[in-house]
């Protein structure tokens, strides 16, 4: 399924690396993420590359909502109590800076990306007073936010903080335009980093300067980042004949939706997301569920596009953003984004090029990814639980026990021999096999109806049906293994 940017959005393709070059510093990753950072690096003086293992913005980023806001749900009261007020405002800082920073980009080069100023709201239907907590939260760390409760949405609501100057915009757009001056080799998977050499298949890159910028770092030492993060999965619907919708909107209660407007050349469109849950734990009809929520709003609503997203979750809920590990000099990561990959991708780009050229910045002690404090200990252990209930997976097959039991569009892991096989059926009948074990730490993998995938509920990876990755950090595919 095409999310609703790539269907108004395409980009000439861009050659593959070839040989070997050397380069002052390397970006891992065409999304928004790497290429901003590549584009201030370059600004800077810095001779820069990017490699990205398929087409630039084909990743996380060409499946956005694209809400540009420094209102991250329920995130300034929490920071405020767990990491102390002034850390709390360097986080709120640095995201409004990231606001103002793609404005200027756009006012700047003129950039045609549908770009439009708009308040951003947190609502909810029943909790009142958690939200006029974050309310006050904001005020005091000097964030333009108000409790209101008039608001665009099709039902009513206890309240919501409505966060003025934000914005949201086409990403590919606007992605493309910045990637035009850069230098950028598409179809080219790194498979390997050492020191200060990447490997790629069609040569390899000597850079003093390395940035993961990946999504989802797929080096597991050093840095760990496989056992602090786990990745989520959410559903998007663009729709016509919703009405016009300014504003940008976030549940804060269990099961609730989000909301954005898109104005097309000749229709308003409705972009309605949610139904998250994390990677490798779908028993299906989200998609479903997402359409019956638009109809009950929206009667006459037509389906223009449907999609799907993934987010990195990082224990505290604050993305990790700096060097990459003390026992790996030269290299640095941009990962862990949550629900607000635009904004974090700014931030993370400005960050990254102020540490690489030397320049002082304060946001540095909030994102540093060697943080760990007691408030995290609790989600690591989580975390933990997860990944061992996923090794060992589930003691039977989670379909019938024999291949014959599979009907046309099923997909199950069913028992085979002394152990299991993934297994498919497409609607003409034919069966893709596939092994039950993620290449990247050995988890047994899960059917996602909904997105017709294997998905790994360890650490995010996802394959398609026949095998192919669709999400790392897995690099290999999945071929049938035979054990």
């Amino acid at each position: 399924m095409d999310s609703i940017w790539r269907k108004i959005t395409h980009n000439p393709e861009r050659l593959a690396l070839s040989g070997h070059i050397q380069t002052e510093a390397a970006v891992i990753g065409g999304g928004m993420a790497g290429i901003l950072t590549a584009f201030f690096l370059q600004e800077a003086g810095v001779k820069t590359i990017v490699l990205e293992a398929g087409h630039v913005g084909e990743g996380q980023t060409g499946s956005t909502t694209a809400k540009i806001t420094a209102q991250h749900g329920l995130i300034y009261d929490g920071l405020i109590h767990s990491q102390g007020k002034e850390k709390a405002a360097l986080y709120a800082r640095a995201n409004s800076r990231a606001v103002e920073d793609y404005r200027s980009l756009v006012q700047s080069r003129n950039i045609q990306c549908r770009w439009l100023d708009c308040p951003a709201y947190l609502y909810t239907r029943c909790k009142r007073d958690v939200v006029e907590n974050e309310v006050r939260a904001c005020n005091e760390l000097g964030l333009p936010v108000t409790f209101v409760t008039d608001t665009q949405l099709p039902f009513p609501v206890a309240g919501a903080a409505k966060m003025e100057g934000q914005a949201c915009f086409s990403p590919l757009e606007f992605l493309f335009n910045i990637a035009g001056e850069l230098t950028v080799y598409e179809n080219t998977e790194v498979k390997r980093v050492e020191g200060k050499v990447i490997t790629t298949a069609g040569g390899d890159v000597t850079a003093e300067h390395i940035v993961f910028a990946g999504h989802f770092p797929f080096i597991n030492r050093p840095g760990y980042y496989f056992a602090r993060m786990h990745q989520d999965r959410s559903y998007c619907l663009a729709l016509s004949g919703a009405g016009h919708m300014e504003g940008m909107y976030y549940g804060m209660d269990e099961g609730d939706y989000s909301f954005r407007g898109l104005r097309l050349e000749d229709k308003d469109l409705v972009i309605l997301g949610g139904c998250n849950h994390r990677t490798g734990a779908n028993e299906g009809g989200r998609y479903e569920r997402l359409r019956n929520s638009a109809r009950s709003y929206w009667p006459d609503c037509k389906e223009e596009a449907a999609w799907s997203a993934q987010d990195c979750m990082t224990l505290d809920a604050v993305p990790y953003i700096g060097r990459f590990s003390p026992a790996a000099p030269g290299w640095y990561v941009a990962t862990g984004f949550g629900k607000w990959g635009m904004s974090h991708s700014m931030v993370a780009a400005r960050l990254l090029a102020d540490l690489i050229t030397g320049k002082e910045n304060p946001a540095k002690e909030v994102f540093t990814p060697s943080r760990f404090g007691w408030d995290a200990a609790e989600s690591l252990a989580k975390q933990a639980g997860c990944t061992i209930k996923g090794y060992v997976g589930k003691r039977n097959a989670t379909g019938g026990e024999h291949l014959e039991d599979l009907r046309p569009g099923e997909g199950h892991l069913v028992e085979y021999g002394n152990g299991k096989i993934g297994a498919y059926r497409d609607e003409s009948g034919t069966l893709h096999l596939v092994s039950a074990r993620c290449p990247h730490l050995g988890c047994e993998l899960t059917w996602n109806p909904d997105e017709k995938s294997w998905d790994c509920p360890c650490h995010g990876s996802r394959f398609d049906y026949e095998g192919k990755v669709l999400d790392g950090p897995a690099q290999e595919n999945i071929g049938l293994k035979w054990e």
